[in-house]
């Protein structure tokens, strides 16, 4: 009945995933039920006297924000269950750390590719020599071969890059057999073009492929266990990781990776869990089979014009969707540690990556009418889109609500609305309603950020400083998440409007060390929004004085928006904190080997000056050609594959 398997069809090939469709059943009624028991209320409080317009528009968009909000509240509760209780997402059983497999790496090879673009030479030599000496530092190096990737187009940064590599080679002696340095002078598709040329020129040598990004750093122990993963996993496409940041100073910085650290293991967990064997790729620190990519990723140039046209610009998520269109697994192993990376340090520089996101998840709503695509892959299309259009939404339906209460604050004394009217129409107001949906809302947001705390100080406080310092510091994120909330949604809503008006983004380099944002800098992204809400403030005092108090929590944030993002981008605040125990995350307090050598590198080793070695281009291993075949979207190629598959299927059986 409704299709429910009580056991996983892989358990002979990989990692047994029992009630794979149960999981997905249990968690679509959660959340539709949660979402509908919301709904409803809204709907009973702007019916209470009849719907307008206006109101129907609101109860539309409440309903989209409030699914989406519910969603994640859903992942976040089957998490904090599954880690409470130390269960595997995909197993359901105890999890037990990845045994490594000495004489299964030994059959095979894999490459280790970090594809950069303009980036800061230093920090990019560094990361990629300490993750791998801590691979050498396992005693299995042998089975692995480092790729660096260039697609820098900058001639002064490409002669920093070639003295670096140099440079290390020449510290690395033998191990330098192992490494190589590839400069594309033309950067044709970006970072999909440089992984692709890659793949076709040296790809299929190796079984599988960890992609690293510029400002990635990974152990050696996770390099392992996600190979080990891999092979015990044959029908694995794709084995994502996730990305711990690192390496922060700022209090921004610093609150963005307490944050991650402290919730993201509890929300993957969660999505881990009904999602099974179909969940996404984020681009980076996954590993990845080379033949299933080779065959299955050749990204195509869409049809037509910006938002939905033009290049793949999020390629991650659409190459995790062609892997699943072709049965191949994406797991997400939320217990692998040692994956790390490194976030803006402020919030401008967040919200101009976040800039480039909204593009890319937006245009993924292009590819939801693909008949060749999954279920699962089109809910990972529309969830991420919706991440970012759901400030839009939530933007429009605060202006929308204070519309509403400025027109019934006009119209309260009104009991006659029609002529002839016999007896007058007494206004209704669902106050417990009203609470009711506030408190409810309130629980959703907040109580993922409880749980995650309790996950914590049951299993692992003292890596986050102890209990004490874990629940300062847990509350000091709280405030701030509140405090600039209002600011992103503003950011995000721009951008998504800017979108959808055709307009152009730049994928360039982002910065990533910290910097105090100057004055000037800050009152010229913020000054608009806040004079903006300075207007709405008093319009809403002055009418509607208690839907004023209802909406001041926002108008505070964006009114000193300025200051936020000036002080939230100190360092001196963030080096405080931590000095504090405020903040500390389990790799300052475990003192990670890597990390530690990272930090030493950075300090003692230098980009040497352009001219002391050969300008010759490095050496590069023989090259065995394929060609990654482009995939086709549309609907009619996938039904004339689908008909030729039947017809070869009916010959057969004939």
């Amino acid at each position: 009945m409704f299709g429910i398997q009580m056991t996983s069809s892989k358990q002979s090939t990989g990692t047994p995933m029992p009630f794979k469709t149960l999981r997905v059943w249990l968690f679509a009624i959660a959340a539709i039920g949660l979402s509908g028991y919301g709904i409803s209320i809204m709907f009973e409080i702007l019916n209470s006297n009849g719907m307008t317009l206006l109101e129907y528009a609101l109860l539309a968009l409440f309903s989209i924000t409030f699914a989406w909000i519910v969603t994640a509240f859903c992942s976040g509760c089957i998490g904090f269950i599954l880690q409470l209780l130390r269960i595997d997402p995909l197993t359901l059983r105890r999890i037990k750390p990845v045994s490594i497999n000495n004489e299964a790496l030994s059959q095979q090879k894999t490459a280790v590719v970090m594809p950069i673009y303009n980036e800061d030479t230093h920090r990019v030599i560094a990361g990629f020599e300490v993750s791998l000496q801590s691979l050498k530092a396992t005693g299995q190096l042998k089975h692995f071969d480092f790729y660096l990737l260039s697609d820098t187009q900058d001639a002064t940064i490409a002669s920093n890059e070639l003295s670096a590599w140099h440079a290390l080679c020449e510290r690395l002696g033998d191990t330098a057999k192992q490494i190589f340095y590839r400069r594309r002078e033309d950067n044709k598709h970006r970072k999909v073009g440089n992984l692709t040329d890659f793949c076709e020129r040296w790809g299929s040598q190796y079984e599988h492929m960890i992609v690293l990004d510029a400002d990635s750093v990974m152990t050696g122990q996770c390099m392992l266990e996600l190979t080990t993963s891999m092979l015990n996993n044959p029908q694995a496409g794709l084995i994502q990781t996730i990305p711990i940041p690192v390496r922060q100073d700022t209090f921004f910085g610093r609150f963005l990776q307490f944050a991650s650290i402290l919730y993201s293991p509890m929300l993957a967990t969660g999505s881990a869990f009904w999602q099974t064997d179909k969940a996404n790729y984020w681009g980076h620190n996954a590993i990845i089979r080379v033949s299933a990519f080779i065959d299955c990723c050749g990204l195509p140039t869409l049809k037509g014009k910006a938002p939905f046209g033009g290049e793949i610009l999020s390629h991650d998520f659409v190459e995790a969707s062609l892997l699943h269109s072709e049965n191949w697994d994406v797991l997400l192993l939320a217990d692998i540690e040692g994956s790390y990376e490194e976030v803006p340090s402020n919030i401008l520089d967040y919200a101009v990556r976040d800039r480039r996101w909204v593009q890319g998840n937006i245009q993924h709503l292009g590819l939801l009418s693909s008949a060749k695509l999954k279920l699962m892959s089109k809910l990972h299309f529309l969830l991420g889109a919706t991440a970012y259009i759901s400030s839009l939404i939530w933007l429009s339906m605060l202006a929308l609500s204070t519309i509403d209460a400025v027109t019934r604050a006009l119209n309260s004394d009104v009991y006659f609305n029609r002529a002839y009217q016999l007896f007058p129409t007494w206004q209704i107001a669902k106050t417990d309603l009203i609470d009711s949906l506030l408190y409810l809302t309130i629980i959703i947001l907040l109580l993922p950020k409880l749980m995650g705390v309790i996950v914590t100080l049951v299993h692992r406080k003292q890596r986050f400083g102890g209990a004490l310092k874990l629940i300062l510091g847990s509350i000091i994120e709280t405030i701030f998440a509140i405090i600039v909330a209002p600011l992103m949604m503003v950011f995000h809503a721009y951008f998504v409007v800017c979108v959808f008006l055709g307009k152009k983004v730049k994928w360039d380099a982002q910065p990533r060390e910290g910097r105090m944002v100057p004055w000037k800098e800050a009152f010229g992204y913020t000054l608009f929004s806040s004079l903006v809400a300075i207007v709405w403030g008093s319009v809403a005092y002055y009418f509607t004085p208690v839907f004023f108090w209802w909406l001041s929590p926002i108008l505070l944030g964006l009114i000193l928006a300025a200051p936020i993002v000036r002080y939230s981008s100190s360092i001196k605040l963030g080096i405080k904190l931590r000095q504090w125990g405020i903040f500390l995350c389990p790799s300052e307090v475990d003192d990670d080997a890597t990390l530690a050598a990272l930090k030493v590198h950075l300090k003692e080793i230098a980009v040497p000056p352009v001219g002391r070695y050969s300008t010759a281009a490095p050496l590069l291993p023989l090259e065995h050609k394929v060609t990654m075949p482009i995939q086709n979207f549309s609907s009619e190629s996938h039904r004339k594959k689908f008909k030729a598959l039947i017809t070869k299927t009916a010959n057969k059986l004939s």
